[in-house]
């Protein structure tokens, strides 16, 4: 199966190269078909993985309508250039990152806005995962400790920024760390970080294997400072760490996310965006045949935790089904 998939996933980045990650948008292809190319991330990534199965899938429910390549990249903010540049006219993104976008604020801080583009649908979370050494039992004990906040300048970086800073906490409080997930479960293991802030679906595989060998906690974020962040950054969602996730839990912990979501240009068309967004959750059966993320289309979350303008033709489709 892991064999057919990536087969799969080679033939659409073969095809996104011959199609040009630029083609105009409501373009027609050969066989007639809307030309469009998606923005995506890197290969081993799950941005990558889980919007190739959108296209395999979509592209076969709509055959000789819609032509969907997708395009390997740097992820969210290299998405969004690329949909401001007119490379691109769908990309996958974090929510959190496309609303610092539109505001030139944080990631985007010092250069120009991008609001060329729209919401289509919020996909599924990303948690903010917490994972602190086991004498560690809340964020406020985050206070003089060492704590990798993610790579610099990355998102996670911002993330950590935010939600410390919602419990009185600043990066002057703390000892930073810039290390990469694996990096930060190796150096939790090795007691050279107290505790390191995570970003991913979960179960996220650095976690997982730290879980195997290592006894931590998950540090929960309480309702009183979730409404408090969600007043400065509305594009976080309450979320849940299943216990299950990881055999280090024993219960449930609560904490927030940001959604992994569908933007669109604006130059595609109303009718093009609507049939998408139609057909994507039509089809999520096949969709979560074929990428566990899949199974997380919901026409509810789908329109949860954004913070931007929905494109007309994803807003006519939930209006449709009374999601908004």
């Amino acid at each position: 199966m892991k064999k057919i998939t990536a087969v799969i996933l080679a033939a659409l980045m073969l095809c996104a190269v011959f199609a040009g990650c630029g083609a105009e948008p409501g373009a027609a292809g050969g066989d007639g078909a809307t030309a469009l190319s998606m923005a995506t991330g890197g290969t081993s990534g799950t941005y990558y993985g889980f919007s190739g199965v959108i296209a395999q899938v979509l592209n076969e429910k709509l055959s000789g309508s819609l032509n969907i390549t997708v395009e390997s990249t740097g992820a969210s903010k290299a998405n969004i250039q690329m949909i401001g540049g007119g490379e691109c006219q769908l990309a996958i993104v974090q929510n959190d990152v496309m609303a610092y976008a539109y505001t030139a604020t944080d990631m985007f801080e010092g250069e120009e806005a991008v609001s060329n583009f729209s919401a289509v649908a919020a996909c599924y979370p990303e948690q903010v995962q917490i994972i602190a050494h086991s004498s560690i039992t809340s964020i406020e004990d985050l206070k003089g400790k060492k704590v990798s906040v993610g790579d610099a300048g990355s998102g996670v970086e911002f993330n950590a920024r935010q939600i410390l800073a919602a419990y009185g906490i600043t990066f002057d409080d703390i000892v930073i760390n810039n290390q990469s997930f694996a990096d930060s479960a190796d150096s939790l293991k090795n007691g050279t970080i107290d505790a390191a802030f995570v970003v991913a679906g979960a179960p996220t595989t650095a976690v997982t294997e730290l879980a195997s060998s290592f006894s931590f906690n998950i540090l929960s974020i309480d309702d009183e400072h979730i409404a408090a962040l969600q007043e400065d950054y509305a594009f976080y969602t309450k979320a849940t760490i299943p216990a299950d996730d990881y055999s280090v839990l024993k219960e449930d912990v609560q904490t927030v996310a940001v959604m992994a979501t569908i933007v669109a240009s604006n130059d595609v068309s109303e009718d093009t965006v609507y049939e998408f967004t139609k057909a994507l959750f039509e089809n999520k059966a096949e969709i979560a045949a074929g990428h566990t993320k899949g199974g997380l289309l919901d026409t509810a979350t789908a329109v949860s935790g954004i913070s931007i303008p929905f494109h007309p033709g994803a807003e006519k489709y939930y209006a449709e089904v009374g999601a908004m």
